[in-house]
């Protein structure tokens, strides 16, 4: 799957446009129901896990090398609006073999998210922000990938969708892209993505 971040990007605005629309045209003078701007903010802590697709280079040899592994995450967030809010979190990107030795990185995520119900079980997620990553690569002997360490800021964006087992807990699907610096990279930066299934709990 091949997303790019402007399309992502869009696809959050216009879910926190439609959101805005809508809690303006269905917000009374005492505002309540799935639209109504929050008294105060809707929390919520959710766990992730799933497959991460590191889109890098294999180098050249007879190395053999692969690009997917298992993603873990944690995040917490907090809705000011019942459309719009902010989100952190820990992700961890998995390790994958590549080019005689290894490449892993985990990062700390911040974004701005947006929600749009389709119904009282049904919400249409999407976010985009920024993630601090950091990288670790080792290599073989004539791979033509270099070894090392690396971090810094790079965009995120992701959209997905929530499913709500009750008013508590819900459960989320989600796919994400973060862009990461990796030591020798040919860009300033490449990109990681990540499908995950997981579990949300408000509060």
């Amino acid at each position: 799957m091949n997303i790019s971040i402007r399309k992502l990007a869009g696809l959050l605005a216009a879910v926190a446009t439609l959101g805005v629309i809508s809690t303006a045209q269905a917000q009374p003078a005492n505002p309540s129901g799935p639209f109504a701007m929050a008294g105060s903010t809707q929390g919520y802590v959710g766990l992730n896990a799933g497959q991460t697709d590191y889109r890098l280079g294999n180098g050249t040899g007879l190395y053999g090398s692969d690009n997917r592994s298992t993603a873990y995450s944690i995040a917490g967030g907090a809705y000011f609006t019942n459309n719009i809010g902010v989100e952190v979190g820990y992700i961890d990107f998995g390790k994958v073999n590549r080019a005689g030795g290894t490449t892993r990185a985990d990062g700390f995520n911040l974004s701005l998210i947006g929600k749009f119900p389709l119904g009282e079980s049904f919400n249409l997620l999407g976010k985009i922000g920024t993630t601090y990553g950091r990288t670790d690569v080792s290599s073989g002997v004539g791979s033509g990938v270099t070894g090392g360490t690396d971090n810094g800021f790079g965009l995120s964006a992701g959209v997905g969708a929530e499913f709500l087992f009750n008013p508590k807990l819900s459960g989320v699907l989600q796919y994400e892209v973060h862009d990461l610096r990796f030591a020798g990279g040919t860009n300033d930066r490449d990109r990681v993505s990540l499908l995950t299934v997981g579990a949300r709990y408000r509060f």
